[in-house]
């Protein structure tokens, strides 16, 4: 153990006995100490958060567990038990991805606070959001109080490259981590400023990843001899087929709720195009513009696939026997992964080219009548007087892909109360979390964790 990591613990160590301290502030310490360990993944290192996570709940007399699921790769969880009702399970990922650090303005990995901001790769994605289920778990421990259901803490690697090293390991070799659990919190949600208005987007769903490999198979031969096919064009005609005939647009019940909550901070035309979204999307201009506008919601009105990785031959003079391609789709959970794949081969059907699964998650929508959906709605109108709760849907996927295939009503939300430009340096540039608004995010996270547990 390095003296650095020796030196967090022993910080964190001061914070759990300073009685007068609040568990805001003892959150803002044990934040600026997480910030500072490494876990860009890859490789993860998870390991390292571990350590400090189980160091704390050492000294708080909590039970917890810790596994590895490769060399460095570590998750932790706890449980506080309580009564019969279904579990509440607080998840969040210590992985953080990559930086670059000569287009930072700080160290990346400072944990410092700085005009009001705590700095560092993972303070809003999601390292600040663990600290704040942590910290509210720690206080359900100290208070000691009969709860109605057990609590379930989990910090998972490898969330940011897929999550098979974290929650899907997790759910596949410690299933009884998630015996009972009913509910969960997770990331994909927050607080922002709307017409002077606060709004609470909370992740309901999210578009389901379907991971494809096209491979063909041809005679190889030289480079000054072209064939009329071979296995490298026939992977561009299929990649030239799907490229120009993108899935026709739709929109589920969920989509439009998105729509329409968000047409009232626009101007016109796309207020009124976005309030009547499903008739919108029959205009092919309309949806050339929407693109431009914004190509997140764009991906929420169809099936998509992106074309990222391909591989033809080693030397530039050789036609390879083999070619492949790999493609990033991502489908709107209203249908089976298979019924997607079956519209795709037959998409591409006579270029001779096979069709692999390498990776898709089950289709599943939280519901928006739950207990705990129903507290954060509660919580909102009492705590915030003129603010509202707007479901939303991630184009993009999490932990949670894992946990909704187990039936559990899975929700991303933090009450973290940020703004736009804070957001926009999630997997970017100068990552920070505005220290105000995070404190007021574990004080509000314990209100609605109060509203579901007693």
């Amino acid at each position: 153990m390095n003296k650095l990591f020796i030196s967090l613990l022993m910080f964190s160590n001061i914070s759990l006995i300073s009685a007068a301290e609040t568990i805001e502030t003892e959150a803002v310490e044990w934040l600026k100490a997480y910030l500072q360990i490494e876990t860009v993944n890859p490789p993860g290192n998870e390991s390292r958060a571990v350590d400090y996570i189980a160091n704390i709940f050492e000294q708080e007399g909590i039970e917890f567990n810790s596994a590895e699921s490769a060399p460095g790769r570590g998750n932790i969880w706890a449980r506080i038990e309580g009564g019969d009702k279904p579990a509440l399970v607080l998840l969040h990922h210590s992985d953080v991805v990559p930086v670059n650090e000569k287009y930072w303005d700080f160290d990346p990995f400072s944990g410092e606070i700085k005009d009001g901001y705590i700095l560092g790769r993972g303070a809003l994605d999601m390292k600040g959001t663990g600290i704040s289920h942590l910290a509210n778990f720690i206080n359900l421990h100290r208070q000691g109080k009969k709860l109605n259901r057990d609590v379930i803490f989990i910090g998972a690697a490898d969330e940011e490259s897929g999550g098979n090293f974290g929650v899907g390991w997790l759910v596949k070799n410690h299933p009884e981590i998630f015996e009972g659990a009913g509910l969960l919190l997770n990331e994909g949600g927050s607080g922002y400023k709307s017409n002077d208005s606060i709004v609470f987007s909370v992740e309901i769903t999210q578009k389901v990843p379907v991971w494809l490999r096209l491979t063909a198979i041809d005679t190889p031969g030289h480079g000054s001899s072209p064939r009329s096919t071979s296995s490298v064009s026939r992977v561009v005609k299929a990649l030239n087929i799907i490229w120009n005939n993108p899935f026709p647009p739709r929109i589920i019940p969920e989509v439009e709720k998105v729509f329409i909550e968000r047409s009232g901070g626009l101007d016109e035309p796309y207020s009124s195009e976005y309030r009547n979204i499903k008739e919108s999307i029959k205009d092919p201009i309309f949806m050339q513009r929407l693109q431009s506008f914004s190509a997140s919601a764009h991906a929420l009105t169809r099936d998509t696939c992106s074309l990222t990785r391909m591989m033809g031959s080693s030397k530039i003079n050789v036609v390879p026997p083999e070619a492949w391609a790999e493609v990033d789709c991502r489908m709107l959970p209203d249908r089976t992964t298979e019924e997607f794949i079956s519209d795709f081969k037959a998409l591409i059907k006579d270029t001779g080219v096979e069709v692999e699964l390498i990776m898709s998650a089950v289709p599943a929508i939280s519901q928006t009548d739950s207990e705990l959906f129903l507290a954060i709605e509660d919580f909102s109108k009492n705590n915030y007087p003129g603010s509202r709760v707007a479901p939303s849907v991630s184009t993009g996927f999490t932990d949670s892909r894992f946990t909704r295939g187990l039936g559990i009503q899975s929700y991303g939300f933090n009450p973290l109360i940020s703004t736009g430009d804070e957001y926009s340096s999630i997997h970017g540039n100068n990552e920070r979390i505005n220290e105000k608004a995070f404190r007021q995010s574990v004080k509000d996270l314990g209100i609605i964790l109060d509203k579901i547990l007693y």
